[in-house]
């Protein structure tokens, strides 16, 4: 586990990751509260099936700026490099912006993953690698520690270069989740998948029943009991308000004050049969688009 400080050693390892194919980065920021939040580390692993983490260089760029520039201009403006982070919108702000080229974010992969293969309460880092890939006991700690100071402790240096395995190990599971909920649709097994969808689809409606009935009865016991809370629930309310106005007399008011009120409007069904041949006198925009709709059918001999 390099962990480099001297600029001209930073300088050959950026030239040296410019040739890769795919990198996993992660940073530490110093004064990350602040109005000038500055770079403090840039963690780079180029060999995922690392686990010991003795290809994990430690860049240590505080103080440098021409050195951040020329990973930026190297390494993240690069679009034959693809970059892989956790959350990746808050490393680019010091790493180029919306100028970074080929940026893959773990977190982002997380959140496309139906919640049925991955039911978790956050997609943090930490949960992440916990959940797909067995690292338990993580601490975080350090992850708020000054990274402004130095020489940086010998905690805040482990705690460095595991995030980079964990986010390697994390992109790799969910690459393999990707694959499995996006297979090719021509050489799916539609008896299979018609069967799971009837047994699911049941489950559902009783679920939701079930899932219904309970909220009912939760919010009128609470309101009867004068409880706001309990250790499950929080019941709150609130007010609707819907603001209506006939049309002709909202028709009358743009033309008298002379509002500009002029946007598009959906004519419903009822209403395009309410203006009849009146309809052709309008320059209308129509636009179709094909809706796909699915059913489940009823097993033979259901009458009901």
């Amino acid at each position: 586990m390099p962990y480099l400080t001297d600029a001209r050693k930073i300088q050959a390892k950026i030239a040296e990751y410019s040739q890769a194919q795919i990198l996993w980065i992660d940073t530490e920021v110093a004064d990350y509260k602040s109005r000038n939040p500055r770079l403090s580390l840039i963690q780079v692993l180029d060999n995922p099936q690392d686990m010991s983490g003795s290809d994990i260089c430690l860049l240590d760029v505080l103080e440098q700026p021409d050195i951040i520039e020329e990973f930026i201009t190297q390494i993240m403006l690069n679009p034959e490099i693809e970059k892989v982070f956790h959350n990746a919108s808050y490393d680019l702000k010091l790493l180029g912006n919306k100028k970074a080229k080929n940026v893959t974010c773990t977190l982002e992969i997380a959140k496309t993953i139906p919640y049925y293969l991955l039911p978790l309460p956050n997609y943090q880092l930490k949960t992440l690698a916990a959940v797909l890939c067995n690292f338990h006991n993580i601490d975080k700690q350090e992850q708020t520690s000054d990274w402004g100071k130095r020489p940086l402790a010998e905690e805040q240096i482990d705690y460095a270069y595991l995030d980079c395995i964990y986010l390697a190990q994390v992109h790799l599971k969910l690459l393999e989740l990707q694959a499995k909920i996006n297979p090719d649709p021509t050489t799916e097994d539609l008896v299979l998948l018609g069967a799971r969808y009837t047994e699911v689809e049941q489950q559902s409606q009783i679920i939701n029943s079930e899932l219904e009935h309970l909220q009912e009865r939760i919010k009128k016991a609470m309101q009867a009991q004068n409880v706001s809370e309990t250790s499950y629930c929080k019941l709150t309310s609130y007010q609707r308000q819907t603001v209506k106005v006939a049309f002709a007399e909202l028709v009358r008011l743009v033309e008298t004050q002379g509002i500009n009120l002029d946007f598009p409007i959906t004519l419903t069904q009822k209403m395009q049969k309410d203006l009849g041949e009146n309809l052709e006198q309008l320059s209308v925009d129509v636009d179709e688009t094909t809706a796909w709709r699915l059913t489940a059918k009823k097993p033979d001999g259901d009458n009901s």
